[in-house]
Order: structure tokens, then sequence, then C-alpha cells
């Protein structure tokens, strides 16, 4: 506290001696004053002590006024010799002053001359009462060295009116002291107090711009500091901007708390820490996501801060006796190459990191101006994706599922198809993601779903129909009851629909996901498990959920790596899938040799080009009455 104090003092003082040269008008008219006055005074005596006293003070007056304009201008940090200079030059002038008043008195020069003396060294003093209230030492003294020597040439005439005179200064004195004081006062609690509340709003300026959490600069801090980083950086210089985001990190909050998600953030802030570049800027953005920003000689420098940084934040941490690993994904852009202000760098490292999340998460990605591009083409299709749905410009196409042993169609896969009036038909991997990430997908799932079910009411009641699903969908709220109820109004038994799931969506090991199988399980719903092999395939999956069907991804029957071990990969899975009593369907079959080796590998059902294209459902129902009509005469011929 003791230091505190001395530092607002410090302070204090400083501000107070600087008021000393903030108007060297008044101490201009002062010393212009003086020095008229002591060389008219002077022509009134023919004595040359006074001549030499006037050209003294008349010096000193010139000097005063030089130090008052150059000083400030030179900008002396040092305060004391601030003070000490203007405490010289004050009690030079003041004591000749009051030498040279008290000189016209004791020589008897003319009357008129000695009140004019008299007149400005007491108007002088009282002066400096004033306008040196900030540094009463000054003041006070100031008068002591004027009133001293005229008063003591009064009371030395014997001269009862100029004894009262002296007598009177000297009461003038004790006044003019305490309205210095009292002004001074004053002006240290105003200054004071105006010190104490800049100091609370550059506090408060501090906390508002600091994450509580990390102490790293929040979105605000970070706006403001790199502006301030980036009007400083030299034309030459680039500035990387990397855009981190922890994968997964709710999974964390949800499972140990939010304070081992608080200590988290926190590690991951001391690790960016420890290996940013000397005067980056950090900051923690929002919830999971970190920025940094640093100045670059290149873009191979980049890679390699971008690489040190990923490696340093994934790498395994351990809180009390938890061992945790977060991945991480990051997004980097580069100021002037990717764009000519922080606006749009920022832009550019936020569009890297979505490629980087979507491109399989915990790696970099570096800005490319085709993100922009592809960003305004996902604008595009959300707006367009709205009012199609609206617009009836949705269809639903059907892909029949073949039994391998009787070529007999035993189900149709629902895939949705877009015909856009201007823009023809749209690939599914072009306007699914978009629907996934804008939420849309729910209500075009619901869709997709409602129409596949009154498709296959009219279908034959051994031929089912298989839906896809995707992760929003089950983790919408009512999303079983809106299921069953698209089948109640179709009048489709539940039986006859099948909701094709792929592995990723079963990562999280949600309840949600767990009840949302079960309670439509129990109404009698099938699942499959899609595109098995690819992602993270799990025994555990086929153990855990009600699964019926397995379908082979079709790298695995038509992709460039198919061979023996591909082979041996779909007779493994066979087993499995044969000893648990559940199908196994075969995906992507386009040739007979494909569909030969599958059913040889103990494949039981096959979709793809070799069967049939997707096609609507009116050829669909076609597809179904020629099957029938075909196997007519042979059960009549039997």
């Amino acid at each position: 506290m003791l230091f505190r104090t001395n530092a607002l003092d410090d302070r204090v003082r400083k501000t107070l001696v600087d008021n000393l040269y903030t108007n060297p008008g008044s101490l201009t008219a002062g010393a212009a004053n003086g020095i008229i006055a002591a060389l008219v005074a002077a022509t009134y005596a023919a004595n040359p002590v006074i001549w030499n006293v006037a050209i003294l003070l008349s010096l000193i007056g010139v000097a005063r006024v030089a130090m008052a304009y150059g000083l400030p201008r030179l900008q002396v940090r040092d305060t004391r010799w601030l003070e000490l200079l203007y405490e010289l030059g004050a009690f030079s002038f003041t004591a000749t002053v009051g030498v040279f008043a008290a000189l016209t008195i004791w020589y008897e020069i003319p009357l008129i001359a000695q009140m004019l003396m008299l007149c400005f060294a007491i108007g002088y003093g009282a002066g400096m009462a004033t306008r040196n209230a900030g540094r009463p030492v000054i003041s006070v003294t100031g008068m002591v060295l004027t009133f001293t020597p005229i008063c003591v040439a009064l009371w030395s005439t014997g001269d009862l009116a100029a004894r009262t005179l002296a007598v009177a200064i000297l009461i003038c004195f004790l006044g003019m002291v305490s309205i210095s004081m009292q002004i001074f006062r004053t002006l240290r609690d105003s200054i004071g107090a105006a010190e104490t509340s800049a100091r609370l709003a550059e506090k408060m300026q501090q906390l508002a711009r600091t994450d509580v959490v990390t102490g790293l600069h929040n979105r605000a801090g970070l706006n403001h500091y790199l502006v301030d980083h980036l009007s400083r950086r030299r034309d030459e210089t680039r500035t990387a901007l990397f855009w981190f985001d922890l994968d997964r990190f709710k999974e964390v909050n949800d499972a140990l708390g939010h304070q081992i998600g608080d200590r988290v953030l926190n590690e991951v802030a001391q690790r960016l820490r420890s290996q940013a570049k000397v005067h980056s800027v950090i900051g923690r953005f929002g919830g999971d996501e970190f920025i940094l920003a640093c100045d670059v000689r290149d873009r191979r420098e980049v890679e390699t801060i971008a690489l040190a940084l990923l490696a340093e934040v994934t790498r395994p941490m351990r809180l009390d006796e938890d061992r945790l690993e977060i991945s991480c994904s990051m997004g980097v852009a580069i100021l002037p190459d990717d764009g000519p202000d922080l606006e749009s760098v920022m832009q550019g490292a936020n569009l890297a990191l979505y490629h980087a999340k979507v491109n399989g998460r915990n790696q970099v990605s570096f800005y490319d101006p085709s993100m922009s591009r592809d960003l305004v083409r996902r604008r595009e299709i959300e707006a367009e994706l709205r009012v199609a749905l609206q617009r009836d410009e949705l269809s639903i196409f059907f892909q029949p599922i073949v039994d391998l042993a009787t070529g007999r169609i035993r189900a149709f896969e629902a895939l949705v198809r877009w015909f856009h009036p201007e823009k023809g038909e749209l690939r599914p991997d072009e306007f699914i993601p978009v629907a996934e990430e804008t939420g849309a997908i729910i209500t075009l799932g619901n869709w997709i779903t409602a129409q596949a079910a009154k498709a296959a009411a009219a279908w034959p009641d051994d031929v089912t129909v298989a839906v896809n699903l995707s992760p929003l969908q089950l983790k919408a709220p009512g999303a079983a009851l809106g299921i069953l109820n698209a089948l109640r109004e179709a009048r489709l038994p539940p039986h006859r629909l099948e909701l094709e799931i792929t592995e990723t969506v079963l990562l999280d090991h949600s309840q949600q996901t767990e009840d949302f199988m079960a309670e439509l399980s129990a109404a009698g719903v099938k699942f499959a498990l899609d595109d098995f092999g690819t992602g993270y395939s799990s025994l555990g999956y086929l153990n855990k959920y009600p699964f019926g069907k397995i379908k082979v991804d079709r790298s695995f029957v038509s992709g460039p790596n198919v061979g023996k071990k591909s082979d041996a990969i779909i007779r493994a899975v066979s087993g499995i899938a044969a000893s648990l009593d559940m199908e196994i369907v075969a995906e992507g079959l386009e040739t007979i040799e494909q569909v030969d080796a599958v059913k040889a590998a103990g494949c039981t059902l096959g979709q793809g080009y070799y069967f049939s294209r997707a096609v609507p459902d009116y050829l669909a129902a076609m597809l179904l009455a020629q099957e029938r009509d075909a196997t007519e005469p042979n059960r009549a011929a039997g």
C-alpha cells in the first residue's frame, strides 16, 4: 500500500510540476513588468548600485522567460530537474525584486519610484502565491525572498507609516500562505482522484479485453490488439493468423465437468504462449477456439510454426488422475497474401479451419481462394434448398438391393435428387453437406422418410425401403416419433422400413442415439450399419446396437485397392454377419465378376449399377411388376 501511495504522489508531483510550465504567458507578463518597473525606477536614482541590480533583474527575467518556453520542448522526463530549474529561476527573480525594492527605500529615491517598485513587488509576491500553488515550497519561499528585504527596509526607517506597511505586508504574507496551501490541497486531491479514476478505468478496460478462464485476450481484446499489431507492421513483413478449434471439446465438459474443461483451456493457452514468437497476439476467440497472430518471413516459416503449434497443443496432458488427448483443427491465412486487411484474413483463416474439420479434423489447412468460392456456392445452395423444398424441386429415386442367391429385389434404397430449374441436376454430395451444416437436413430428412414410406406402401409386402439418416436427425427432439408418424400416415408397417446409419453417428456414444434406436427397434423398424469398413469400424457396434444388416462400402468391391486383402476382409465380415444372423450387402457392384466375387465371399445382398441405377418411384414399381410377371410363368410351369 505504501508503494502505491508513493507512486501516486510521484504522479501527482509530476503533474503539479508540469503545471508550472503550462502557462508561460503569465510568467512573461510578470517578468516584463518587473524589468520595466526596475529600469524606470533606476532612472530616478543616479545610483550605480540600483542600476546594477536593475540590470541583473532584467537578465534574470529574460532567462526565466527563455526557460519557460524552452524546457517543455526539450521533453525533460526527470521531474526533479524541472522543479530545480524552475526554483532557481523563481527564487533568483523574487530575491532580486525584493532587494531592488528595499534599495529604493534604503537610498530614499523619489517617492513615486519607491511606490512603483513596492506595488510591483507586493503584487508579484501575491501572484506567486496562486500561480505556484501547485508547489507550495516555491510559492512560500518566493514570497519570503520578496517581502523580507522590503519589510526590513521599511522597519529600519523608524517611520510609523513605514512600519505599519511592513506589518501589513507580513499579514498579507500569512494570508497568501493560507490561500496557497488551500489551492495546493485542492489541486492535489483533484489530481489524485483523477489519477485513481484513470487507473480504475484502465483496469476495467483491461478486464473487459481479457478472458477470465485463460488470461488471454478475449474477442474484444483480440480485435483491439490485432489492429494495433497490424498498424505497426512494416510493409515488407507478412502476418500469419492461426485459428485453432479443439475437436469434440464438448465431450470433455460433458464427461469430466466444466472445471476440468476450464483447466484444459488454460493448459492450451499456456502451450500457445510457450510456442509463440515474441510480440505475438494470442487470444481465446470463444468457446474452444483460439487465435494466434505473428509476423513471419515467408510461407515456409508459417508451415513450420503451424506444425509446431499443432504438435504442442495436441500433446497428451495429465490433469489430476486423468490423461487427456485433445485433437485440434487449425486454419491458417496470411496477410497480405490471402487478404488486404484483418477482416478478410480472419475470414480466410476461419474458412481454412472449416475445411480442416470437414477433411477429418486434427490437421492444418491453409486458406485457398477456392474456399471463398465454395462458401459463396454453399450459401447459394442453402438459400435455394429451402425454396426447393417448398416448390417440390426435390425427388426421391430408388435403387434396388438384390438377393444374390435368387436375383429378386429385396429392398430399395431411397436416394434424394434435386433437379434445379436453372442449374440442372445437383449431386447429393453438393447439397447434403450444406443441409447438415445449416440444420435443413432435419426437414429434408423427414421429407425423404415420408416420401419413401408413401412409395413403399404400394409395393409388395416382402419388399422393404432403406433410408439414410443424418447424425443431426437422430439428435433432433422427437426424431423417433416423427418417423413413426410418417409410417402411420403412409400406412407402411414399421418392419418394412430400414434406417441406414454410418459408423460416425455412433462415435459419440450418445444415450440419445441409443434411446432413438431402441424406441424404433421396439416398434419394428430395422437398422443397417452403412459404409462398414471406411470409418472407425468396431465390432462392439454390432453387439451393442440392433443392427440386422451390414453394408460393406463400395471401396472394397470396386475401388482401386480391390484384391486379395479386400476379398479377405469381405469374407471375414461375412462370417461374422452369418454368425450373428445378419445379412451383408455389397455396394458398388458394376460387373458380373464383382457379383460372383462378393457372392463367393459370403455376401447375401448386392447393390449397384450392374442391377440398376436409382430410378423414380414409378420405374421402381415397374421393376417389381416385371419381376413378378417373370416369376409367374415359372410357378405355373412348375
